[in-house]
């Protein structure tokens, strides 16, 4: 029992920090610098995005090994998993279109992206080739999410200083986030070898 809850707080926190997918692996910078511009609208997609991973992680998890697995359809992994990841994000379109319709407008077309965002799809494809269990595979989801959570969090809270900072005119906008994101990165790297196993 200690070992198995050894795993998933391993799973947790490589996939939180250690290879947090913005800033070890550079993945969904699409979204990533498209929402960080306010820290309201980077904590909407945090919990959106976690949401939609955890529960795309689950179905994926379902789907390909009650029904692909048996039926040797794992080669179509890639269609299968980005048909139940948009399926659950049109849902949760509607739904925050009705609960929340101020937060809706605010993400625009970044939520339609989430769709086809390499981080969500990364997710069940990790799943599906290291064999996790189902617990293994939502803990990989939650680690993932709150990891994007955390990077756009930080990102944005910076964003907001700087602009209230004197930024020379050739770094304004664009050239100072990937600045800043470089720098961050390096602070992640500090992360590294904290799991040697």
């Amino acid at each position: 029992m200690e070992k198995e809850f050894l795993k998933l707080f391993e799973i947790f926190i490589a996939s939180a920090l250690i290879n947090n997918f913005v800033f070890t692996r550079f993945l969904g910078l699409c979204i990533f610098f498209g929402v960080t511009k306010r820290v309201e609208t980077s904590v909407g997609m945090s919990i959106t995005f976690t949401s939609v991973m955890m529960v795309s992680a689950a179905l994926s998890w379902l789907v390909f090994n009650y029904i692909m697995v048996p039926l040797d359809l794992t080669f179509l992994k890639i269609v299968i998993f980005i048909g139940i990841i948009a399926s659950f994000v049109q849902a949760s379109d509607t739904i925050m279109r009705k609960v929340s319709p101020g937060l809706y407008y605010k993400l625009g077309v970044y939520l339609a992206l989430i769709s086809t965002n390499c981080i969500i799809l990364a997710v069940p494809l990790i799943n599906a080739g290291d064999k996790y269990s189902f617990i293994e595979s939502i803990t990989l989801g939650l680690g993932s999410g709150l990891g994007f959570a955390l990077a756009l969090i930080i990102m944005a809270s910076i964003r907001e200083k700087l602009e209230l900072a004197d930024v020379p005119k050739p770094f304004q906008g664009l050239p100072i986030a990937f600045v800043t994101t470089g720098l961050i990165a390096l602070a992640f790297l500090g992360f590294s070898g904290i799991i040697t196993q």
